[in-house]
């Protein structure tokens, strides 16, 4: 079974589209769910728009074009730019010759990006300050009147 080995962060992920590893795709590639690559992409793979999708490329896996894909798993190459909405996951054997756009990002040691790492804030409007209660000096000496 698919992930079962596996404990942690995408145990839960469901895949709804596996392209083997004798497989090769020329076009551009979209999706929502689960998709798993062990083979070869030749276009770009999107996420349909207002999905929490999940891309999990394997050590065998190979993507030539952009990827644009709320969540991550990244463990075989990606020649373009990859963008994740949510969270990225940088395996021993990932290889990203291209800008990484990411919120959040894991990477292991082996793992090689070959262009620039790009941190975005949520599209939410960000916290910008806080308010700080006054409390005096903690002197811990009371006082008599």
């Amino acid at each position: 079974m698919l992930g079962r080995g596996k404990k942690g962060k995408s145990a839960g992920a469901r895949v709804d589209t596996i392209i083997g590893q004798q497989t090769q795709i020329s076009g551009d590639l979209h999706f929502s769910g689960g998709l798993h690559i062990d083979g070869y992409i030749k276009g770009n793979v999107i996420a349909n728009e207002g999905t929490a999708s999940v891309l999990t490329v394997s050590e065998h896996g190979r993507i030539e074009g952009d990827v644009r894909v709320p969540n991550v798993f990244l463990n075989g190459s990606v020649t373009g730019d990859v963008r994740c909405e949510e969270r990225i996951e940088l395996a021993a054997k990932a290889k990203v010759n291209g800008d990484v756009y990411y919120n959040l990002i894991e990477m292991a040691m082996g793992a090689e990006v070959n262009g620039s790492l790009l941190h975005q804030t949520d599209t939410l409007s960000p916290v910008t300050g806080f308010e700080y209660e006054q409390a005096g000096p903690a002197t811990g000496s009371n006082r008599n009147t």
